[in-house]
């Protein structure tokens, strides 16, 4: 019979070995513009931005099958939801919340494997001021943001994000010197690799446009050529 100590220090060794495998991954910063939410990223092989729906996208970091799991997961909930109830119903934080439970639930079943992935999920919105970000952590929880966000393995990397953006930023730079501080940004956060021979970081950039009719939002900036 399994004591609440020992659930808890089950939960604890979960937790550690998921962040274990987290910790190395590329990071992801997120910003919000006049023109709309500028993301970007490093990565080596599979892409890290996604459109999910109209208003959203989606990053994440971790095992790459969890990663992609999440995604589908993602826009399959969005274009049921725009089907059955209106396109405006589809908002960051029902896709959230719908994302969170089943994650939750496989963090806290050791039958079952939990997902060893983080995501980041944006929404943009009529204003600066009203562009919503959501972190959703292994575990099911989540926190939300306003302005900007940040997705990595630690929260080294959160803090000296934030310095940065404090420091530099302005949401009325433009888009190619958002995605200019985005990019030297992130590679002060450069996680080191392990591998003996890494494949080559590709930086990779995408913008939410803000106000956009009859055209798709999401527009690449970088690395969606391959």
């Amino acid at each position: 019979m399994m004591t609440p100590y020992d659930w808890q220090e089950g939960i604890a060794h979960r937790a550690q070995y998921i962040e274990s495998r987290i910790v190395g991954g590329s990071p992801v910063l997120a910003l919000s513009i006049n023109e709309g939410i500028l993301a970007g990223s490093f990565r080596r092989q599979a892409r890290k931005l996604f459109e999910i729906y109209d208003r959203l996208i989606y990053a994440g970091i971790g095992l790459q099958s969890d990663v992609e799991s999440l995604r589908v997961a993602s826009i399959e909930f969005a274009h049921r939801e725009g089907f059955q109830r209106s396109e405006q119903d589809v908002t960051i934080q029902r896709v959230v919340t719908a994302m969170s439970q089943p994650i939750k639930n496989a963090f806290a079943n050791f039958n079952s494997a939990p997902f060893v992935a983080k995501a980041l999920f944006m929404e943009v919105c009529d204003s600066v001021e009203d562009d919503r970000y959501y972190c959703l952590d292994y575990d099911g929880d989540y926190v939300n943001d306003r302005r900007w966000s940040w997705l990595g393995g630690t929260r080294e990397i959160g803090d000296k994000l934030s310095a940065s953006v404090q420091k530099d930023f302005q949401p009325d730079m433009g888009i190619e010197a958002t995605l200019a501080f985005v990019e030297a940004s992130l590679k002060q956060v450069q996680p080191e690799t392990k591998r003996r021979e890494p494949e080559p970081l590709v930086f990779e950039a995408a913008l939410l446009e803000r106000s956009k009719k009859g055209d798709r939002r999401f527009k690449p900036l970088a690395g969606f050529s391959d």
